[in-house]
């Protein structure tokens, strides 16, 4: 199984006619993703790929029945993209774009929050359940069907994490980047019992960095009740405080967000910590067998 995407996925993406939509578009059909429809204001009426463009989301899901959007949009129309698609019904929004105002992200956590809709990123390489559904920009080759859940704040870290499982011959059941941003949709608070639940899901891959405090916010729902073995790795544990390192939620302040108290959180609810990334999968295969 998985969690959140997986082959009965149905699938719009706005912004279907830009290069970067083409282009993914493409790749995510090729991977075998149900992608239905498209849709480009003004453009409705075209195809792109066999896919029919529509001018509203609403539109799209009215007639294709979609249940989840994909959105290569530019920062300056990207929030009104995550309110659109959650208006006309759209369970699952995956935002890729990076740089949308803070302001604006305000009012669309707000909105999912009333809604219940739930949004992956922005700021994300997508998600990916090996075998079956991608939605996102990450090489579907290197994943492997399986059983091992993996959340994300880099999407770099991810590639590398996934390369390593796959070639110790260990698989993975859904694949996450939840973005970079400071203001994000699900989060590991989220996305934990999710993988809890799933029956499928032997092993859960955590991987953070500095700043915010979503990693010490995941310690605490583990020890509450995750049980299923987790191993974690915390990018940026040599970064000056006040220097935003890579993603703009990466960020020391205050005295806070550092990667020492974040991978004590972890230690104290049981988790295995990795003090380099490339033992993570070496971990994880030694806390299977454990």
């Amino acid at each position: 199984m998985s969690i959140l995407v997986n082959a009965s996925t149905r699938v719009v993406v706005q912004g279907i006619t830009g290069n970067e939509g083409r282009f993914h578009t493409q790749q995510m059909l090729e991977y075998g993703t149900s992608i239905v429809a498209g849709v480009t204001p003004g453009k409705g009426g075209q195809e792109v790929e066999g896919v029919p463009v529509f001018d509203t989301v609403a539109a799209a899901v009215a007639e294709t029945e979609a249940n989840a959007a994909i959105q290569f949009v530019p920062p300056a129309f990207a929030a009104d993209a995550i309110l659109e698609a959650g208006e006309a019904g759209v369970d699952l929004i995956v935002c890729l774009t990076e740089g949308i105002p803070t302001v604006e992200m305000l009012t669309v956590r707000r909105y999912i929050d009333l809604a219940g809709v739930k949004l992956v990123g922005p700021n994300t390489p997508g998600l990916i359940s090996p075998g079956s559904c991608k939605l996102g920009v990450m090489a579907g080759y290197i994943h492997k069907p399986g059983s091992i859940g993996i959340l994300s704040r880099s999407g770099t870290l991810t590639y590398e994490v996934v390369h390593q499982l796959t070639s110790l011959g260990i698989g993975q059941s859904t694949c996450i980047g939840i973005g970079g941003d400071p203001i994000i949709g699900l989060t590991f608070s989220h996305l934990l019992p999710m993988f809890e639940a799933d029956p499928d899901t032997q092993g859960i891959i955590l991987i953070g960095e500095i700043g915010g405090s979503a990693e010490e916010e995941a310690a605490a729902i583990i020890a509450e009740g995750v049980s299923k073995p987790i191993v974690a790795f915390i990018a940026g544990q040599t970064a000056p405080p006040g220097r935003r390192m890579g993603h703009a939620g990466a960020i020391i302040t205050g005295g806070s967000g550092t990667a020492a108290a974040k991978m004590a959180a972890l230690r104290d609810a049981g988790v295995a910590v990795a003090e380099s990334p490339d033992v993570i999968g070496r971990v994880m295969a030694e806390q299977l067998r454990a």
